[in-house]
């Protein structure tokens, strides 16, 4: 999946595979992709840097998690504002 150019001043972190089939299988490609750009780095970013596979695993749940319900981002409460959706 070809991620858009981003206006983040920090590195874009790669979507690894097992998270993108983990998305699709589960059917929240498009909530993940209605997230604002630096949520979705910085959730890849975050299971990218766990060392072990069940740290990795449990961190793709948070994620799989957060994206359902719609309302956390890192356990914290979001809500989607006009300049998450607009992309500012």
């Amino acid at each position: 999946m070809a991620e858009p150019e981003s206006r983040l001043s920090r590195p874009i972190q790669p979507m690894p595979p097992a998270v993108e089939q983990a998305l699709e299988e589960q059917g929240l490609i498009a909530a993940y992709r209605a997230r604002p750009p630096y949520q979705r780095n910085d959730y890849l970013g975050w299971i990218n840097r766990a060392r072990r596979p069940e740290t990795k695993e449990r961190r793709l749940q948070q994620m799989l998690s957060e994206l359902e319900r719609g309302d956390v981002y890192m356990k914290m409460d979001w809500r989607p504002g006009r300049a998450d959706v607009d992309g500012d």
